[in-house]
């Protein structure tokens, strides 16, 4: 399986901390946030990662290089203007799978969580199912969250508890089918299979952090740096 991280945002809420650096290579506990993804990736045993950039793109590129540092094999997936999530993936899918039915691991880089990945990547699907989203407990500042997850393991649109989905998911190239280039979000996508009943959800209640704003960041920095002088 291969990993896609996303990482073409303009990073706008964060600014003005990102007027000068993309938001994946600012730094929480010592690290960039898209480190910690790449060191987990590494972990799990994923070895092939796509990263596609817009703004600042170029700063990705050099710092991480093609990923010898964390025994991956990284390659980029270049965006003159942010396509979105969805707009993004499609864009890069010819570097992730081969057959629509492959299954590839996506990350937000502007994420950070605890999770061990091959709790996720080896998560058993159907064949009629288009994938698994990670969902964690609803945040102060999204406390309406964004799917249900029913006792079943399924997101369902309307039984099941209120979950916030984390920004990682393990897809099927089929969720992208009817799908046309240009720039569209996921959540759509996500929608239609949740109606259909073929997205599953898998809960994770450890540490996770959207994060969005400075303050996120910093209380996110001194949450890790505490844990390490532990």
């Amino acid at each position: 399986m291969k990993a896609m991280i996303l990482a073409a945002g303009l990073g706008t809420r964060m600014r003005p901390l990102t007027l000068h650096t993309p938001k994946p290579l600012l730094q929480v506990g010592g690290k960039a946030l898209i480190v910690w993804h790449l060191e987990r990736l590494a972990a799990s045993g994923i070895t092939q990662v796509v990263i596609n950039h817009a703004w600042l793109g170029e700063q990705l590129e050099a710092e991480l290089g093609n990923g010898q540092s964390w025994g991956l094999d990284i390659c980029y997936s270049a965006e003159t203007e942010p396509l979105e999530t969805g707009g993004g993936i499609l864009k890069a899918l010819p570097q992730l799978i081969t057959e629509s039915d492959d299954r590839f691991l996506v990350i937000n880089a502007d994420v950070f969580c605890d999770l061990d990945l091959r709790l996720l990547i080896d998560t058993p699907l159907a064949e009629q199912d288009l994938g698994v989203l990670l969902m964690v407990d609803n945040p102060k500042w999204h406390e309406q969250g964004d799917f249900k997850l029913d006792s079943s393991g399924y997101l369902h649109p309307e039984n099941g508890r209120s979950h916030t989905f984390s920004g990682i998911s393990v897809l099927k190239g089929h969720l992208f089918e009817s799908c046309q280039s240009g720039r569209f979000p996921l959540a759509p996508l996500f929608r239609q299979a949740i109606a259909s009943g073929c997205l599953r959800g898998v809960y994770h209640g450890g540490c996770w952090s959207d994060v969005g704003t400075p303050e996120r960041l910093y209380q996110l920095d001194r949450q890790l740096i505490e844990e390490i002088k532990e």
